[in-house]
């Protein structure tokens, strides 16, 4: 009997996929130079430096890649807000009361206390919760970065007693944010046990019906009501050979 094939549903846009590769791309570079920078007096640090050409040089690519992420959440925000407006979007971002309810239905659901599970919508409050991380993380990277690059400007409007301190928070930030990206979001992209061996999702940009259903049954049903399995996308026959996932 033919197995029956797996639909797919539309779940990001090519725009949301190129931001998501940027931000990868731009954080692992400014994690290593960044933390290469921090911990210089370590054997690790120095090879990275060593690698990257120089001081001078692991500074230049941490500063560019710095320009370019603040260009990058400029155009995120700006981009959302016009979407918002302009009513094109939802503000599915934005935490609410349920996700409060979700989070005390999953815990007790993982505890045994209660066989009822939360219905999520677009996004969960775990995803909500490392979005607004990565926001104010962002935030707090930025400013302080400014200021570490343009010190005697920012003496100038600000107490200078900020300086010393934006150089201790950019640094303690700067590891917070990357050791929250290999533990939290690593293991929910990829480790977790519904998704291993990983979230293919954001980089194809879709997402098989049964675990839309499953993981986001209210944007399910909301936007994609009664739909026929020939109205979806089938899921391409595997590569001879190929490891199935």
């Amino acid at each position: 009997m033919k197995p029956k094939e797996t639909t797919f549903v539309r779940r990001f846009s090519r725009r949301q996929r190129i931001e998501h590769f940027a931000v990868m791309v731009l954080f692992t570079i400014l994690a290593v130079t960044g933390l290469a920078q921090e911990f210089f007096h370590a054997g690790w640090a120095a090879g990275i430096i060593a690698g990257l050409g120089g001081i001078d040089r692991t500074r230049w690519i941490h500063r560019a890649s710095g320009w370019l992420f603040t260009a990058l959440a400029l155009e995120h925000f700006a981009n959302q807000m016009l979407a918002v407006m302009r009513g094109r979007a939802r503000p599915s971002m934005v935490p609410n009361r349920k996700d409060m309810r979700d989070a005390m239905l999953t815990l007790r659901y993982y505890l045994r206390l209660s066989e009822e599970k939360a219905a999520f919508d677009r996004y969960d409050y775990r995803q909500k919760f490392e979005y607004w991380g990565l926001v104010l993380g962002g935030t707090i990277m930025i400013l302080t970065g400014f200021m570490l690059l343009y010190p005697m400007q920012a003496a100038r409007m600000l107490p200078g007693q900020l300086i010393p301190a934006a150089v201790i928070v950019h640094g303690y930030e700067g590891l917070l944010a990357f050791l929250v990206v290999i533990t939290w979001h690593i293991f929910n992209a990829h480790l977790a046990p519904d998704v291993f061996p990983g979230d293919t999702s954001i980089f194809t940009g879709k997402i098989s019906r049964e675990r839309m259903q499953k993981e986001h049954p209210l944007e399910y049903a909301r936007d994609y009501p009664e739909l026929p399995a020939e109205a979806a996308e089938p899921a391409p026959e595997p590569a001879l050979g190929a490891k199935p996932h």
